[in-house]
């Protein structure tokens, strides 16, 4: 669990946008790469980057490389329980 109360403020900002958070509740659901998350939210490409960086910066998620494709995953714990709290 997350102790620091900044890391907490940064989390909770960057799931503040509609659109972030519905990225996050999709990677928790399943990794997906950029392309994946513009098909399944028709937002433009440039805007889902836009997305993941901030996500990434405040540690919610990390990436691997599959070939010239890069996936997307939540790696923060204290995400994964509020996504299940927020889907009760």
């Amino acid at each position: 669990m997350i102790k620091n109360r900044k890391q907490i403020s940064k989390i909770l900002k960057a799931l503040s946008h509609p659109d972030r958070l519905e990225i996050v509740i999709g990677l928790y659901h399943n990794e997906c790469s950029v392309s994946e998350c513009q098909q399944r939210m028709n937002l433009p490409q440039s805007t889902i980057s836009q997305h993941l960086r901030i996500i990434t910066e405040a540690g919610i998620t990390e990436n691997r490389r599959e070939g010239t494709m890069v996936c997307y995953r939540i790696k923060s714990d204290f995400v994964i329980e509020l996504i299940k709290l927020l889907e009760r």
